[in-house]
């Protein structure tokens, strides 16, 4: 039997899809809402709750061997500083508790290139490379960063887990107001910005495939980057706009532009209560052009990721389906 936690989201739905074409029984967390396509499935236990009811987790997890913890909230936002802590950090405690509570379970736990140090300098960013507690990091970031260390924990008292990090994953998720697909969603209504700098991104079956094939494994005590290539946002977002057939950002936002519309939105937020469109994390971010290095899950699992490119035009076809008949933005 496998446990999920965060079976709604963009992986969980996908892992679910994957695990139950292999014939697995599962146990799915959730907090609000069943995906209709999984309401009629046999053999998914749905439970309803969350991670930091510790109660809850001891009760379901009599007959689990695998878990697979999805769950966690991602913000940049400064309000979600608590609720990230809360659920990031002590929530992914709660997990790892009630595995080491039960011999033979092995985790896999989904952090993030977040967590992932920061050198000056270094171009290329590795799973060893080292985390500064010193220097600037959003409240996100530290989050998945103790997050992990919970998981690393929980390791040393000999539980078999392993953590993947993986960077923006992309996916047609049904809600795209959520998760990375917002920025399928900017195209699609052909707003005119983009902002210098790029990202880093993976295909959420990619990141599917790399945590069943690690769950598999005999491996244990090990994270590993998941991630694809490195695209700036007028290549990524050029990309997108031909997949959905719609006019590309085409208006480059100045660096000093983007340090005052931060600002600006700090300050409506102050006295609005309302969160920010873009905070101070997000916009230098986006002007940070960091490769984080897939070579290890590569050379570990012989593993070959989707070329972003695919990836892009799948979405984008798959979304077309679902969203073709919505207005553009005015």
């Amino acid at each position: 039997m496998i446990f999920i936690t965060g079976g709604t989201g963009l992986i969980g739905s996908f892992l679910i899809r994957n695990l139950l074409a292999e014939g697995a029984a599962l146990k799915v967390l959730y907090r609000q809402h069943i995906p209709s396509e999984f309401e009629q499935k046999s053999n998914i236990e749905w439970i309803k709750g969350d991670i930091l009811d510790t109660a809850l987790l001891r009760d379901l997890m009599p007959g689990i061997t695998q878990v697979y913890h999805c769950a966690g909230l991602v913000s940049y936002a400064p309000q979600d500083a608590a609720l990230l802590k809360e659920i990031n950090v002590t929530g992914t405690a709660n997990i790892v508790n009630v595995c080491l509570e039960n011999p033979g379970v092995k985790l896999c736990h989904v952090s993030s290139v977040a967590a992932i140090g920061h050198v000056k300098g270094q171009q290329v960013l590795t799973e060893a490379t080292k985390w500064d507690l010193n220097a600037s990091h959003s409240a996100y970031a530290n989050s998945k960063y103790f997050g992990e260390l919970e998981v690393w924990r929980g390791i040393a008292e000999g539980l078999p887990a392993v953590i993947v990090n993986p960077s923006v994953i992309l996916g047609p998720a049904a809600d795209w107001s959520r998760s990375s697909t917002q920025l399928f969603k900017y195209v699609f209504e052909e707003h005119k910005f983009y902002t210098r700098g790029g990202a880093n991104f993976v295909d959420v079956r990619d990141v599917i495939m790399a945590m069943t094939a690690l769950m598999q494994a005999d491996i244990t005590g090990e994270r590993f980057i998941l991630n694809a290539g490195l695209l700036s946002y007028e290549a990524f977002f050029m990309q997108v706009a031909r997949g959905l057939q719609k006019k590309a950002p085409s208006v480059k936002v100045p660096g000093l532009l983007t340090e005052i519309i931060w600002r600006a939105e700090a300050m409506r937020s102050f006295f609005t209560r309302k969160r920010p469109l873009i905070t101070k994390e997000t916009a230098r971010i986006a002007k940070k052009n960091h490769l984080y290095s897939n070579e290890k899950i590569k050379t570990k699992l012989q593993f070959k990721f989707i070329p972003l490119e695919k990836t892009i035009l799948w979405c984008c076809q798959e979304l077309n389906q679902t969203h073709r008949s919505q207005p553009a933005a005015v």
